[in-house]
């Protein structure tokens, strides 16, 4: 029988210029300086070391090393003897080390999560923790065994397919070291009793379970279990089993998504694997502290970026009915150099996730085109990609996250079964109103295309106005900027998916925004999961069964005005307000956000009800603003209350799009523009000698009317502090110089 020990603890942890030490498992050497701003956190090669005793080994014929994330690459010497290479940090490889056992074993596993030109990801908006960051596990097996060697692979495929009331089910298993297996397979429902069974000398057979349980999404998510037992004089060798769920699909390009004969919208999230002080080094509770605030805000469906997850997250995925999209880390700068790597990581995922029914589409590639839509190279990459999908799995659809200055007539869009764009008008430029009418517009040229959105977004942190605007980072523009997508993309019934960008705050060592730098702030939660954003709630109100009522603002206390705004969300029909126990009026809304005036007087205890549920928060009236609200960036050259700018007259916080309407301030701001694109020139040089610039050539000239719209929604302070991502650096003086000319134009009249 088989013998799984869990080798997690007491292992010897070595990084160049430091001592070693005693760690457990998971773990990730950038923790906290892949977290912290600067792009300065260590890439290189660490050793993990590991000392057993042959006494404390499964005694059975082979002794197998599985590892279930190592980032990036990685090389197993045991005894002294190299026995293993893996590129590919997110997916699980096994190591037969039966022939180098001694009575005393050294294991030695060298992590690299250094740059290189082949292992993807490579350029991406996210920290590449290096380390060993999920199990280790030592598998003892007879030698008549399931398939350790297949890609890390459970050994076990199952496809199910319903005809009517029932579900024939295909059950293929991979083995090792028999010619003429005898195999016992065996379905049980979720309750253990079994449902069918057979004995077979092949390695394919087909069950017929009656009367089939359907998985039905978060309504129903039923699971049944396959067992396959290798006999040998009717003993059992072997044994492997995996869950699976019996269920229809299809997307359709004007209904979205159909399970089981009935529409079930897809609105949800993005997650990344990654937390605070931990980096990617997960504890099975805090994937399932992930699920359930997922659950909470009522997503149905789950992008998992991007990369392959751990599979106890996507096993709770199948569990609790959340429809997944999963994909590999095919990101941002396509590499010549990286196909094999692209293959290997895809055949990995598929492989090894093929039976999770939570699974309905598989990701090729995320913004890869953000060099250019027409390198030859690219595009027969993701045919081989798509091809190979479909050669593995004929079950599901293949789909492409493109970056939003993707044309819409790229042959590359015609690769994949459907299609999603990764859209940030009304944050990165543009307006939010820009973003209905762009997929409206896809939708009529690509009538037969289905169509989604795989990333929006908007930062937020600890900051406050009741004035909120594009680019300020406060909790209140990323509230108003929620509301206006919920309402444009949720209304429009055939988009197949929508996915927030991001449920969580996420680690991006290159960020220097928002005033907390080495992160992300697009998550609807912070990156610690103690605060749930206001917008959070406005997800909750459209999404969730659950009643609740959520007053917004409650950490900006302090207000000005002598009347303020006050937002609240909920999913009933009806609120009403009170001020200090007076009653400010019932409201109702259709689209589940409640608008208050509320009298700002000393201070003010408001209470929301909606039915049975209350929600309370304070406010107060101060003569001054208070600073503490008010964003001052860490590090950044200029805040943009420290730019003068004469009423009249231009300045860099004006939007490109007004700059451009006089041809003076235009001239001003095209000489600092050819001053970038020198300083790009050079990065490009320096960055690989061939001019690409790690991805970031873009092709104004391709871009389409709405993607130049975006680029006018920007000022240009906003867009010097963006340009440090792409190691573009502007100084000080250069802005303030630019700012001096521009306060020498004056605006035209309107």
């Amino acid at each position: 029988m088989r013998k799984i020990l869990n080798i997690n603890n007491d292992w010897v942890f070595t990084k160049p210029g430091s001592a070693p030490e005693n760690i457990n498992l998971p773990h990730s050497w950038n923790a906290i300086d892949g977290q912290d701003g600067g792009a300065d956190y260590f890439r290189g090669t660490c050793k993990y070391t590991k000392t057993i005793s042959k006494s404390d080994l499964p005694d059975t014929d082979l002794i197998y090393l599985e590892i279930r994330g190592a980032n990036s690459s990685a090389d197993v010497t045991v005894n002294g003897k190299k026995l293993a290479h893996h590129d590919g940090g997110y997916s699980t490889w096994r190591v037969n080390i039966s022939n180098v056992i001694k009575d005393e074993n050294i294991i030695e596993i060298d992590v690299d999560n250094a740059e290189n030109n082949r292992v993807y990801p490579q350029m991406a908006d996210f920290t590449f923790y290096g380390g060993i960051y999920r199990d280790i596990n030592i598998i003892g097996v007879n030698e008549k065994h399931f398939d350790l060697d297949y890609y890390g692979s459970p050994s076990i495929k199952v496809t199910p397919e319903i005809k009517e009331q029932n579900a024939d089910i295909e059950i293929e298993v991979f083995v090792r070291n028999i010619e003429n297996p005898t195999i016992k397979y065996v379905i049980k429902d979720a309750d253990g009793a079994v449902v069918t069974e057979t004995v077979s000398n092949n390695k394919k057979v087909n069950l017929t379970i009656s009367d089939v349980h359907l998985w039905h999404g978060k309504k129903d998510p039923y699971l049944y279990t396959a067992e396959a037992f290798i006999l040998e004089d009717e003993e059992i060798v072997d044994n492997i089993s995996t869950r699976f769920g019996c269920r229809t699909f299809k997307i359709d390009p004007n209904n979205g998504f159909i399970l089981n004969g009935e529409e079930y919208p897809l609105r949800g999230v993005s997650r990344h694997q990654d937390r605070w002080g931990l980096g990617n080094a997960l504890l099975p509770e805090h994937h399932r502290e992930d699920i359930e605030l997922i659950l909470e805000v009522g997503a149905t469906t789950i992008r998992l970026a991007h990369y392959q997850h751990d599979q106890y997250f996507y096993d709770l995925c199948d569990e609790k009915g959340l429809v997944i999209w999963a994909e590999i880390p095919y990101i941002s700068n396509h590499m010549a150099t990286g196909r094999e790597n692209t293959i290997s990581q895809m055949r990995e995922l598929v492989i090894q996730n093929y039976n999770h029914p939570s699974i309905v589409v598989w990701g090729l590639s995320n913004e890869i085109t953000m060099a250019g839509e027409n390198d030859p190279d690219l595009i027969e990459n993701h045919k081989i990609l798509n091809d190979l999908v479909h050669e593995m799995d004929k079950t599901r659809l293949t789909t492409i996250a493109c970056v939003s200055m993707c044309s819409m007539d790229s042959p590359y869009l015609q690769i994949p079964d459907v299609v999603s764009y990764n859209h940030y008008f009304g944050w990165y430029g543009g307006d939010t109103d820009m973003n209905g009418p762009w997929f409206d517009k896809f939708h009529e040229k690509h009538p037969d295309i289905p169509i989604g959105c795989s990333e929006y977004g908007c930062e937020a942190l600890n900051w406050h106005t009741s004035d909120p605007t594009q680019g300020d980072y406060t909790e209140e523009y990323q509230a108003y900027y929620h509301e206006e997508l919920i309402k444009q993309l949720f209304t429009r019934k055939y988009m197949w998916a929508t996915h927030v960008w991001n449920m969580f705050d996420f680690g991006a060592d290159a960020r220097n925004e928002g005033g907390e730098n080495g992160q992300n702030h697009k998550g609807l939660m912070t990156f610690d999961r103690k605060y749930k954003k206001d917008a959070f709630y406005a997800y909750k109100a459209w999404l969730s069964d659950e009643p609740f009522v959520h007053i917004c603002g409650k950490r900006y206390i302090d207000r000005v005005e002598e009347t303020t705004k006050v937002t609240v969300y909920s999913n009933l029909p009806e609120v009403e307000l009170f001020a200090n126990g007076v009653s400010l009026g019932k409201k109702t809304a259709s689209d589940h956000f409640f608008y208050f005036d509320v009298p700002n007087n000393g201070e003010t205890k408001l209470e929301a009800v909606a039915g049975e549920c209350k929600d309370e928060s304070i406010i107060k009236k101060v003569d001054t603003f208070n600073e503490e609200y008010r964003l001052k960036e860490k590090g950044a050259i200029l805040n943009w209350f420290d730019v003068t700018a004469p009423e009249g007259y231009f300045s860099i916080n004006d939007k490109l799009s007004e700059i451009f309407e006089s041809k003076r301030a235009k001239l001003v701001v095209a000489f600092f523009g050819l001053k970038l694109l020198k300083k790009m020139k050079a990065n490009k040089k320096k960055s690989d000698g061939e001019g690409k610039s790690g991805g970031f050539d873009i092709n104004f000239k391709a871009m389409s009317g709405s993607m130049m719209q975006m680029l006018g929604g920007f000022s240009i302070l906003r867009m010097s502090s963006m340009v440090g991502m792409a190691n573009i650096t502007i100084t000080k003086e250069e802005l303030l110089k630019v700012n001096s000319q521009l306060n020498k134009v004056k605006k035209p009249t309107k």
